[in-house]
């Protein structure tokens, strides 16, 4: 009689059946513990829901529909009563002390620091904007942008410089891309830093050539080679 070869199944069905022993005797001995964790993980769950549904959102629809005038004035270049309010309707300012914990409130920290930044404000229109969170990315490029320009208004041309690489490269597009970098490129060349410079208006160069800075860029890698080789 030929003898049945061994599958070599048994000890992994073992092992399966003694690491569910196991399991359940844990469980058996820590299920008041278990029941604790649970619980406390509903309760913060809840807790998350019941604040987004009850409070949070009613409170974006209120701070949605008080932010209309400021919007307004913003679009009339209308900037101190934008930021402060006209009496009536609140500010962008009003709207973040009052809204804090909403997207509105987030909005209006871009809307402030581009409003400061129109008005000379320089330092409040970094600050602003700095707390400015988007996940547009064309909108968090415009952001990072106007920071540069803000630093660069303050003669601090390293931070300047830094945030427009940020914003060249947040979203390759081209409409503002070529911008931020030829902005990038000029600063660099005030800097004496050539060689950065080269590379920013190369960039521009090869990857946005039918652009207006594409088609400028060639006289600006001429002027920064010469520098160079001086």
């Amino acid at each position: 009689m030929t003898k049945k070869k061994k599958t070599g199944t048994e000890e992994p069905i073992e092992g399966v059946e003694n690491l569910l022993s196991k399991t359940e005797h844990y469980i058996e001995e820590n299920q008041k513990s278990l029941t604790i964790i649970v619980v406390a993980i509903v309760v913060v769950v809840l807790g998350y829901l019941g604040y987004t549904n009850l409070y949070v959102s009613p409170l974006e629809q209120e701070a949605r529909s008080q932010i209309y005038m400021a919007e307004r004035h913003f679009e009339r270049d209308s900037f101190y009563l934008a930021l402060y309010g006209d009496g009536n309707y609140p500010g962008f300012v009003d709207i973040i002390d009052e809204y804090s914990v909403t997207q509105t409130a987030n909005l209006a920290h871009y809307y402030s620091g581009i409003a400061y930044l129109r008005m000379g404000e320089f330092n409040n229109a970094i600050e602003y904007l700095t707390r400015f969170d988007s996940r547009d990315q064309m909108v968090s490029q415009i952001a990072l942008g106007a920071i540069g320009d803000a630093y660069l208004e303050l003669n601090d041309l390293e931070e300047a410089v830094s945030f427009y690489e940020k914003a060249a490269q947040r979203r390759s597009n081209e409409f503002t891309s070529p911008i931020y970098w030829m902005k990038a490129g000029h600063v660099y060349e005030e800097l004496g830093k050539f060689g950065r410079a080269l590379e920013a208006f190369e960039n521009i160069k090869a990857d946005y050539p039918e652009t207006t800075e594409g088609g400028e860029a060639e006289k600006h890698i001429a002027r920064v080679q010469l520098k160079m080789d001086e």
